[in-house]
């Protein structure tokens, strides 16, 4: 049996969509060329993962618009969870559907040539700078199937652009709200800090759809020579929504880039989370908690790929497996040939609380070089009878004394999150979850 992706979406049909949002022509020929791709290439294989029978192919594309935003206080309760409400952030993007429906950037970034904007306003104003990072050097179009079908398809996304020397301490925060039940997301995302400069980039998803859909997201992010990315995420989409997620980045000389991603989400899921360290002594830290419950089943995988001298990799995931889900961790250190110097560290542990949870942790390590450090830890096992005992022991129901278990196992990865915001997030949904 194989994946049914058979698309009803024409050329016609792509055609019209680039012209409505008043694309480029090198975005209208990058889609049709990709769609020409998407029957011919082979489906994703996740590790561990059968994906024969997920939903890819049944979902509502056409773009559709949300209402504008006039105040944060006339948000659902589960949006404004996102936002410290003593502390709103002043730079602000809230992607509602497809459309932008509140937007906020700072004077001062503004000056310094900051840009902050969706990706058909980035396309229109910043052609050029769009195109040089678009599904090139990071995500390539014809990966497999499912790229190529992003790249057809976009609908919705974000381009973040540092220019040289700038310093950003304030988080730059982007909401993406699916309202509408069956909505599709073909979301890109660009992340670019050029030399010397630094920023914190903070993300989150969420959908309450009933309806089968589909969520397609690749995000790109570069870090220059000595640039600094702190790149956060809380990804939350409802039960019905299958989910393919490909967050890519590049790292140049001397630079770094932290990821710190809350998989929050009920619907089957792939994730992809790979980083190629490019320049000598450059960083990455990829930390990734998930909550899985229900009958969800996801594979994640968190990959460095060190081709610089002297750069570092380290891979933390922690997962706690609910009811009938399931969860693979694939952690992959992978060392090139003159990568000389290179560190690749890795630790995966899944928690299981019930006896029909399952998990999986696979640590792999590629090194083709010689004068190099590289480590991997990885452990699945149930909640120990004996913590459950000395807990209940002092007066604690068994349900309060699971709930702190679970936040003890998390907090090791949660700890180590670089973003305040990101860590009350995950801290939040993860008590719903459990809950």
């Amino acid at each position: 049996m194989t994946v049914d992706t058979k698309l009803t979406y024409t050329n016609e049909y792509i055609e019209q969509f680039s012209q409505d949002r008043n694309e480029p022509e090198w975005m209208k020929t990058l889609r049709l060329e990709a769609l020409e791709q998407v029957e011919h290439l082979d489906m994703p294989e996740p590790d561990k993962t059968k994906i024969v029978r997920w939903n890819f192919t049944r979902f509502h594309h056409d773009f559709v618009s949300g209402e504008n935003i006039s105040s944060l206080d006339h948000l659902p309760e589960e949006i404004k969870d996102f936002f410290d409400q003593d502390n709103l952030p002043e730079n602000l993007l809230i992607q509602r559907n497809h459309s932008i429906a509140h937007a906020a950037l700072s004077k001062e970034l503004k000056e310094k040539g900051v840009i902050f904007t969706d990706i058909f306003t980035a396309m229109n104003e910043h052609s050029e700078l769009v195109e040089k990072y678009y599904m090139k050097d990071g995500v390539a179009v014809d990966e497999h199937r499912l790229t190529a079908l992003h790249a057809a398809l976009m609908n919705g996304g974000i381009f973040v652009y540092v220019p040289k020397n700038v310093q950003i301490e304030e988080p730059l925060q982007a909401v993406f709200w699916q309202e509408k039940p069956g909505l599709a997301y073909f979301n890109h995302v660009i992340v670019v800090a050029e030399q010397n400069s630094s920023l914190n980039y903070v993300e989150n998803y969420i959908s309450n759809s009933e309806e089968e859909t589909v969520a397609n997201i690749v995000t790109e992010v570069f870090a220059n020579d000595n640039a600094k990315i702190s790149f956060g995420a809380v990804d939350n989409f409802a039960e019905n929504t299958t989910v393919y997620t490909n967050r890519r980045g590049i790292a140049k000389r001397d630079a770094t880039i932290n990821w710190a991603i809350g998989q929050m989400n009920d619907g089957n899921t792939i994730f992809e989370n790979i980083t190629e360290l490019v320049g000598d002594n450059s960083l990455s830290h990829a930390n990734t908690v998930t909550v899985g419950r229900g009958k969800l089943i996801q594979n994640i995988t968190a990959k460095t790929i060190h081709w610089g001298k002297n750069s570092e990799g380290y891979i933390l995931q922690h997962g706690v497996m609910k009811d009938s889900a399931s969860n693979v961790f694939n952690g992959i250190g992978k060392i090139e040939n003159g990568a000389s110097g290179s560190n690749a560290e890795q630790t995966s542990r899944v928690l299981m609380l019930s006896e029909k949870a399952r998990g999986d942790a696979n640590p792999i390590l590629l090194i083709e070089e010689d004068d190099v450090m590289a480590g991997h830890a990885a452990s699945v096992g149930k909640v120990d009878p004996m913590q459950m005992y000395y807990l209940m022991s002092r007066g604690i129901t068994r349900k309060e004394a699971e709930r702190l278990i679970i936040h003890g196992f998390l907090e090791p990865v949660v700890a180590e999150l670089p973003l305040e915001s990101v860590k009350k997030q995950l801290k939040q949904v993860i008590e719903r979850k459990i809950n």
